[in-house]
């Protein structure tokens, strides 16, 4: 039976797309829509970025905000979660011994940034660890908690982690935090699309996500949240006319953050249309059967290589996006072979010492799909295992 899903996507059919968690991967529709913006700006450009420029945004936060159950006046475009962070985290004032918790499970980038700035700060920046298997969210908060200490200022925490795949109790780590006056800082890239994001039961102090991974839209469309409370101390990454500017809106917040420079908006206009393009093809029942997809695959692979899941079968755990420990292979050879040999666009890295392999699913995927890769690893496995 013909995938309908597949057809509204631009992927190369001849490719087993199964890296969704890395980039995204954009509707046409949606993609039509930031072509149209992208025309129009180039038709008319002082209209587009002079006059316009402001409505247009402010239609796009509403949007967004309407999803995330948020005031539109505390979220503001970034092109990834990434330089978003790093506005926030060089604003931070923190006295020098000043700790930052986290988990041994968050994002290269963001774990860079942090590592960098807690450097050049004099902060301690503490990766608490949490080995494999994980058990349930209780034991998680609990093992977690336990590492505040009461030079503990910021938590710093994945929503869903990158290269484990793994969603964290983050609304009761925000709970426990706001009682002990410690800033929550949540890095939720991977959330958006793939699970339920309501930030009025989350209460995070400050949320990034990527509109361009799981919600569909263009690439280079990302967002920050922050409470009121804490805008007034954050400093933006590009000074430009939205400091002190001649003509204020009701949002200092907004004016600092919003207006960078000249760049293209097209790709943060186009998040309405991504937001419309899931509602319009029932999403839920998208996001579950792709669940069962990414579970099946998850307990074909453990049975292949004889290795434990790393979390128990539950959606608490995992959506559409399972990781899989390997066997001890050259992590960067089978997954060039998978994608040359095979035509499996799939991710295989190293967390820590462990090789790990990342199985994204989509609305345009099949059971085909993880077929192919089931086969590829089949074939692959004996002939890469390392004595």
């Amino acid at each position: 039976m013909t995938n309908t899903l597949k057809d509204q996507f631009l992927l190369d059919p001849a490719i087993h797309f199964l890296n969704h968690g890395s980039f995204g991967a954009c509707p046409r529709p949606v993609f039509e829509a930031q072509s149209h913006y992208q025309q129009q700006l180039e038709a008319r450009p002082i209209e587009f970025l002079d006059r316009e420029f402001p409505a247009r945004m402010a239609q796009a936060r509403t949007a967004l905000a309407d999803y995330l159950n948020c005031p539109a006046e505390d979220i503001v475009y970034f092109p990834n979660p990434t330089t978003a962070i790093n506005m926030v985290v060089r604003s931070l004032k923190l006295d020098a011994g000043g700790e930052i918790l986290t988990t041994n499970h968050e994002y290269g980038a963001m774990d860079r940034t942090w590592r960098y700035m807690a450097k050049r700060r004099g902060w301690r920046y503490i990766n608490h660890p949490f080995p494999l298997p994980m058990t349930s969210h209780q034991d998680f908060i609990e093992q977690f908690w336990q590492a505040v200490s009461p030079r503990t200022r910021v938590i710093f925490l994945s929503h869903i982690t990158s290269q484990t795949a793994l969603t964290f109790p983050v609304a009761e780590i925000c709970r426990r935090s706001r009682k002990a006056g410690i800033l929550t800082i949540i890095d939720g890239a991977h959330a958006p699309g793939q699970i339920p994001v309501d930030l009025a039961k989350i209460q995070p102090d400050i949320y990034t996500g990527a509109c361009h991974k799981w919600l569909c839209a263009p690439k280079g469309a990302a967002f920050l949240y922050v409470t009121q409370a804490v805008q007034s101390w954050l400093e933006p990454l590009v000074v430009s006319w939205g400091y002190d500017p001649d003509q204020p809106s009701e949002s200092n917040f907004i004016d600092r953050q919003q207006w960078q420079g000249t760049r293209d908006p097209s790709p943060f206009l186009s998040v309405p249309h991504a937001i419309e393009f899931q509602q319009a093809h029932n999403w839920p029942a998208v996001q579950a059967a792709c669940r069962e997809l990414a579970a099946d695959t998850r307990r074909q692979i453990n049975d292949l290589t004889g290795l434990p899941p790393i979390c128990p079968n539950s959606p608490e755990w995992f959506t559409q996006m399972a990781a899989v420990q390997l066997p001890e292979v050259n992590v960067d050879r089978l997954k060039a072979r998978l994608y040359d040999e095979f035509q499996v666009e799939i991710p295989v890295y190293r967390w820590h010492e462990s090789p790990i392999l990342r199985v994204s699913i989509q609305g345009y995927n099949t059971a085909e799909d993880t077929e192919a890769l089931l086969h590829a690893l089949k074939t692959l496995l004996p002939q890469e295992i390392m004595e």
